[in-house]
């Protein structure tokens, strides 16, 4: 991939007006009767890019999805509470109302697209964790403005890639989540770049069918059981060697009950669900982290959301906390994960691009980075 453009080269911005494409779809929640944000970490990490613009003399407008309105207006959707964080961080710069307000956002549309530039000069994308998405507010600009990278975009996007071409070795992946079928992609790449990869999560049962074990109502899909074996007999891949979980029927998750979670060892039993891997797989997982020169995580490793059901997320967590390897994080529930525990400052790079940065590491390229690489004001 050819290095994204930057925006150092337009110099004095004196008088000029710049859009910035951010993402700050950020958690709110009521506080005393009006909506907050819980977590400013991506408002935060714009600022220095917005005060160097600034500097430069530029007026500073940015622009946002937020939530899923759909194409409609919806009060719940509005950005008015990360308008006004981002004034407490940031007074002088703007924020546009939520992208996703119209239509044609999501539907790439050109005029869309066009009218979101209307008296700017210049067009920023600093959104790396929205460019995987073919939306207006990414894909038309640079064929309209001379356009750059973010700096956090460009860090991400190095990063990731870095990983792929150069990782110090042993490379040990770490692939979590509930879908086989939305990880194999990554897993199948990873296999040919790392010494190992650690499968968890709902998607290692599919894996664990392949082997004759059985997994009583866990999370398994059929349509991918030749591909799983596949990966596991060219022998990078490891999946748990046990699992943990509950009776069928009991509730789990975010406020679950109180019932006592069961360790099956290799096999759950029909009237069982596995939800978390066990202490062998938990120690067989650590050992190879603990091996490791560079990491890439990506996905928990049951439902940690559930005290009950986090010991699996948990050490896997604090493993790589604890390694000295080159460590990169990505995905939500990852980034929650090591919050949760305290951990995301002993990590060396946490992505805020879940989607984006899995993308990136399947194919190689996102749509809004080849926007930018293509945009005719390049030169």
């Amino acid at each position: 991939m050819t290095d994204l453009p930057s925006y150092e080269r337009w110099g004095d911005l004196t008088g000029k007006r710049v859009l910035v494409r951010v993402d700050f779809n950020t958690p709110v929640a009521e506080i005393d009767g009006e909506l907050h944000v819980t977590d400013d970490f991506r408002i935060r990490s714009t600022i220095p890019l917005f005060e160097d613009l600034l500097a430069r003399g530029a007026t500073v407008v940015a622009c946002t999805h937020f939530g899923r309105p759909k194409g409609h207006v919806v009060a719940k959707y509005s950005v008015a509470p990360v308008r006004a964080r981002l004034a407490e961080l940031c007074a002088e710069v703007e924020l546009m109302e939520n992208l996703r307000f119209n239509p044609g956002e999501e539907s790439d549309d050109p005029a869309f697209g066009a009218s979101l530039v209307e008296g700017f000069d210049y067009y920023i994308n600093e959104a790396f964790s929205a460019s995987h998405r073919a939306h207006a507010s990414i894909m038309i600009p640079p064929t309209l403005l001379p356009s750059a990278a973010g700096p956090n975009l460009q860090r991400e996007v190095t990063t990731i890639q870095s990983l792929l071409t150069s990782p110090e070795r042993p490379f040990v992946a770490i692939v979590g989540g509930a879908k086989v079928a939305d990880k194999l992609g990554i897993v199948r790449v990873l296999a040919d770049k790392a010494q190992t990869v650690l499968v968890g999560g709902g998607m290692a049962y599919t894996f664990e069918v392949t082997q004759g074990r059985t997994i009583g109502s866990s999370l398994f899909d059929g349509s991918h059981l030749d591909e799983c074996a596949a990966l596991l007999k060219e022998g990078h891949v490891l999946i748990p060697d046990d699992s943990r979980g509950l009776k069928d029927g009991q509730p789990f998750g975010n406020g679950g009950g109180d019932d006592e979670v069961i360790d099956f060892g290799a096999n759950v039993p029909d009237g069982f669900v596995g939800l978390d891997i066990g202490p062998q797989a938990v120690a067989t997982f650590c050992a190879a982290i603990g091996e490791a020169k560079t990491i890439l995580w990506n996905g928990p490793m049951g439902v940690f959301e559930d005290p009950r059901l986090s010991a699996g997320t948990e050490a896997v967590a604090r493993a790589v906390a604890a390694s000295s390897a080159v460590s990169v994080i990505g995905g939500g529930d990852s980034v929650a994960a090591l919050q949760s525990y305290g951990l995301e400052d002993q990590v060396s790079f946490v992505s805020t691009g879940g989607g984006a940065s899995l993308e990136l590491v399947e194919l190689g390229d996102l749509p809004g980075l080849r926007a930018l690489r293509e945009s005719p004001f390049n030169a």
